[in-house]
């Protein structure tokens, strides 16, 4: 037992008073005789062992009476069973991602928090509250009720070691108590390597009932027709004995499409066929799982022609026009010598072909050209000398040639999960006819490789650059050297490699994603970019590329949605936003990546847990509440007691 006010308790020394008092007797007594008291003897004796009786009895009642108020002054109490964490600070962790839209036994899980929070939060109690997207620090629940209320879903993914990370940042001299609200998807033990030990965690693991979810991931064109574009859906289901659902196609907000999706395998592919023209709206399911998935926002451009610029002889280059068809892109051809500088900005790609020497002029040039958002192919000469090519390609990234070799390799490895690759292959080809080469460069390169030879080097490299896409062969392709001409690869090698980083096919972007994002349009120094849509408009960051204007969009908009491009008033082209489907699937709930932390069931236990094991037990009251008893006993004496 320990006392607040120790000092106090000098004053039991002051309860030799009364045992003085009561064992003195101040009071004479004086003898009065009467003639006969012989009857009065016995009665003497009698009264005489009474009143010592009486006297001890008050004594002791006075003792303890003025004992109890002494010590009741000098506040007593017992040590709480978590003393060395009574200052610890409060932080509440609430995990406001799509996720957190499953139904639980008293419906949403997020709004079923809130509820929690709101009733069983004390009002004096003082803490700071983080979400996905919302921080508030070192306040009260009265003060935040009205944004807590409020609060909406967030596109981004519930990200617990970075919201730890700013609690740690938020320097303090006390421990920490954190509180973490979460459905725990996605959840893995690497988010907790950043928890401190010396900190109390809690996690409050709110369950869904229905764990069955359909999702909308993707639309991509599976097939362009002359007039028609066959776009694919893909549906993703989460669960078991998934129900049809209905599936809807609209642009402009118009329905143009509509069918009953039965998903027998984990993902499906829809099919629709649109007109071949500009498209601007989504598609949409209906399901009893989560809303956040159910529809997917998407654009497809106006067709407009790709400029490709070919540098090289014409000989060298005749299998191009056969690929660059006039359908799709304005392409041409133009040897070194007879080059127009001042045409290769107004390129989308160029081609250098089996130049024995790559000018320093054109080296510069086209390094502004692949620093505003071009796309260059080159293609090596074996009569080039190694020290010119590796000064070129110094530039663009960590790939140099070495020697020539002169022997005879087969192509026969395709990297399929290279973005070069993407929608081209829907099935992995693990036998096809290997092309091949009579002689080829070594490479020093760290950078991935999108085809390689069978001895692992590589022979198409793709420099990894956000704006600009550089692709370097390793050999030349010329029918003299190889018969990668008559592969049924090229058509698609050089098609995609034309068209990286350029609008076309499906526009549909992730809310988050940091990918920059070229719109074509030609701005004066001064203009600007606006995004707008029905119910938000924001400035991206944006930089002007000659005929094109790099955008990065970060974490707008906030709302999926269609949205327009502006220049001012008018409009340049169109995008689509969608959420990240990473919260799609209810069943990766990880509970057990907190199994060595407490896991509790509500809001109200962490209060009640904290209340009961950090506070002091105050017993001064019992010692105020003997006091009154044994005065009432004392009073008991002194009237009853003869």
């Amino acid at each position: 037992m320990h006392f607040k006010h120790p000092e106090i308790l000098y004053f039991l020394l002051l309860l030799i008073v009364p045992v003085l008092v009561h064992l003195f007797q101040l009071r004479r007594f004086k003898k009065e005789y009467f003639t006969n008291v012989r009857l009065l003897k016995t009665l003497s004796i009698q009264t005489r062992k009474s009143s010592k009786i009486k006297k001890w009895l008050l004594l002791t009642c006075r003792i303890l009476l003025l004992s109890c108020i002494i010590i009741a002054f000098a506040q007593p109490f017992f040590d709480a069973k978590d003393s060395k964490n009574a200052n610890n600070e409060m932080y509440i962790i609430l995990d406001n991602s799509y996720s957190m839209q499953a139904k639980g036994k008293k419906g949403e899980l997020l709004k079923r928090a809130v509820q929690e929070l709101l009733e069983e939060t004390p009002a004096n109690s003082t803490f700071s509250l983080l979400t996905n997207t919302e921080k508030y620090w070192n306040t009260d629940i009265k003060t935040i009720q009205n944004e807590l209320q409020n609060l909406e879903y967030s596109a981004s993914p519930f990200q617990l070691e970075n919201l730890i990370a700013q609690i740690k940042s938020h320097h303090s001299p006390f421990k920490k108590d954190v509180v973490i609200i979460t459905d725990a998807v996605g959840l893995e033990q690497k988010n907790l390597k950043n928890i401190d030990k010396n900190d109390s965690f809690y996690f409050i693991i709110p369950k869904a009932e229905q764990k069955n979810n359909i999702s909308i991931d993707s639309v991509f064109i599976h097939q362009t027709l002359d007039n028609f574009y066959e776009i694919s859906v893909v549906l993703t289901g989460f669960g078991e004995n998934l129900k049809p659902v209905s599936l809807s196609l609209y642009n402009q907000n118009k329905l143009i499409a509509k069918t009953v999706a039965t998903l027998e395998t984990k993902k499906k592919n829809i099919n629709f066929t649109i007109p071949k023209q500009a498209f601007h709206g989504f598609v949409s399911i209906v399901d009893s799982g989560l809303e956040y998935d159910n529809t997917l926002y998407f654009s497809i451009s106006k067709t407009k022609k790709t400029n490709i610029l070919s540098i090289g002889t014409a000989e060298k280059s005749r299998f191009m026009p056969r690929i660059y068809t006039p359908d799709e892109f304005n392409y041409s051809n133009f040897d070194l010598a007879a080059l127009d500088y001042n045409s290769i900005d107004k390129q989308d790609a160029i081609i250098v072909n089996e130049l024995n020497e790559i000018p320093q002029a054109l080296q510069t040039t086209l390094n502004s050209f692949v620093s505003k958002g071009g796309n260059l192919i080159v293609i090596p000469s074996a009569s080039a000398t190694i020290e010119n090519t590796n000064t070129f390609l110094k530039s663009f990234g960590n790939i140099q040639f070495k020697a020539l070799e002169n022997r005879e390799k087969l192509i026969t490895k395709i990297n399929f999960n290279h973005p070069l690759f993407s929608g081209v292959f829907e099935n992995k080809i693990n036998n096809f006819q290997y092309p091949k080469t009579k002689n080829s460069f070594l490479t020093a390169n760290s950078e991935p490789s999108a085809l390689s030879y069978e001895d692992q080097s590589a022979f198409l490299i793709a420099l990894q650059n956000k704006i600009g896409g550089v692709f370097v062969f390793t050999a030349s392709i010329n029918t003299a050297n190889s018969n990668f001409q008559q592969s049924p690869l090229i058509v698609p090698v050089f098609y995609k490699m034309a068209v990286s980083n350029q609008n076309t096919g499906i526009n549909s972007l992730t809310i988050g994603n940091t990918t920059p994002y070229f719109a074509d349009a030609l701005l004066a120094k001064d203009a600007i970019l606006t995004v707008k849509g029905n119910e938000e408009q924001f400035i991206p960051i944006q930089q002007i590329l000659n005929n094109k204007v790099q955008l990065v969009f970060n974490d707008y908009p906030e709302q999926a949605g269609n949205y327009g491009i502006y220049n001012k008033k008018d409009w340049v082209e169109n995008i689509s936003f969608n959420y990240n489907r990473t919260e799609s699937n209810l069943a990766s709930a990880n509970e057990d990546a907190v199994s060595e932390y407490k896991i509790i069931d509500s809001i109200a236990s962490v209060f009640d847990t904290i209340q009961t094991n950090r506070t002091d037990n105050q017993i001064w009251k019992w010692f105020l509440i003997f006091a009154l008893l044994f005065l009432a006993t004392e009073m008991a004496i002194i009237r009853f007691v003869k």
